[in-house]
């Protein structure tokens, strides 16, 4: 039987669209125990806190390679959307091997970019809530990681022990991060459940701080802020602001404390950024799918407690809590 070129024409045709739906609609890219891996890192912006994470998802990766066979590509947003979407795109293009994502605004970008090379984050609070995985017991996609969310109702049991006084609290947030959003609404559900009125303030960018800041510290007995990108990578501004009203701030982040802030009840984030890591490095080595790999959950840490800023505020504290906190000055 003859075939006609047009029939040649549409076979042909066919062909080429199964190749090319192979390319762009396949499951996550196998990297089979991949020998020399080219790895992106990507942090939203610098701050302490995701730092650390950096640090410890990097010395994951360089016990597993030796030095000349990894290559690890750093990158930083800068705290800038579009620049999170281009670092995306730069790493798809260049056929990374794994892309490791500090942050949930990260970890969200790198998978609106691509569905085929695993994404490990870390410093995401709650990844489910942010649509990156199905669920965070079993991913179905290709990202996983480890969070750093801490349990709101210990952070305000940590708040009324400190400051059994108070009943008048105040949160403040980026209202564009999903994970501030998260923690604000369920912190707000426990502290109302202890019998406090809560008072939040949200901000757009670090320009926006000082002025919320200083309108909310005339309502408020003490200030909760989450772990935020935005606050975080302003913080001194947020406490120039507290400490002149003599507001005390508790905060989700131990880096927090470091800057000025009374407590906070943390992960540790080299801890959660290392165990990343080691979470990249199976599936590197063909021995784990990020679709079928937990979310990994942080260890409960004691809280972390400033003397100095307890003294500039005049706050006591408690001697009970005192035993089982660490203490810092």
């Amino acid at each position: 039987m003859q075939w006609s070129s047009k029939r040649w024409a549409v076979i042909l045709g066919v062909v080429g669209i199964v190749a090319v739906g192979t390319q762009f609609f396949g499951k996550t890219t196998d990297v089979q125990g991949t020998d020399n891996p080219v790895v992106g890192i990507v942090q939203i912006a610098q701050h302490p806190s995701l730092d650390e994470a950096n640090r410890g998802f990097v010395a994951a990766l360089q016990e597993a390679y030796p030095a000349k066979a990894i290559t690890i590509m750093q990158e930083n947003a800068q705290g800038e959307q579009s620049n999170l979407k281009a670092i995306a795109q730069r790493f798809v293009s260049q056929n990374v091997h794994l892309i490791g994502a500090i942050s949930t605004p990260a970890a969200q970008t790198m998978a609106n970019e691509t569905a085929t090379i695993p994404i490990v984050g870390t410093a995401v609070s709650d990844y489910e809530s942010a649509k990156l995985v199905k669920t965070n017991a079993t991913p179905g996609t290709n990202v996983t990681g480890t969070s750093d969310r801490t349990p709101e109702a210990e952070q305000v049991q940590l708040l009324q022990r400190l400051l059994p006084t108070a009943k008048r609290v105040g949160i403040i947030y980026n209202s564009g991060e999903i994970n501030s959003e998260l923690q604000a609404k369920s912190f707000v559900t426990a502290a109302q459940a202890e019998g406090l009125s809560v008072t939040e303030a949200t901000v757009s960018n670090v320009n926006d701080l000082a002025q919320v800041a200083q309108a909310l510290c005339g309502r408020v007995d003490v200030i909760y802020v989450p772990t935020d990108n935005v606050i975080a990578s302003a913080l001194p501004t947020l406490i120039n602001v507290t400490n002149a009203a003599r507001i005390p701030v508790i905060g989700a982040a131990a880096s927090y404390v470091r800057e000025g802030a009374l407590a906070a009840l943390s992960v540790d984030y080299y801890q959660i950024g290392y165990r990343a890591g080691k979470m990249a490095v199976k599936i590197l080595k063909g021995n784990a799918q990020p679709q079928t790999l937990a979310i990994e959950l942080p260890a409960a840490q004691a809280p972390l407690i400033s003397r100095s800023a307890a003294n500039t505020l005049g706050i006591t504290i408690d001697g009970e809590l005192a035993k089982t906190a660490q203490l810092c000055d």
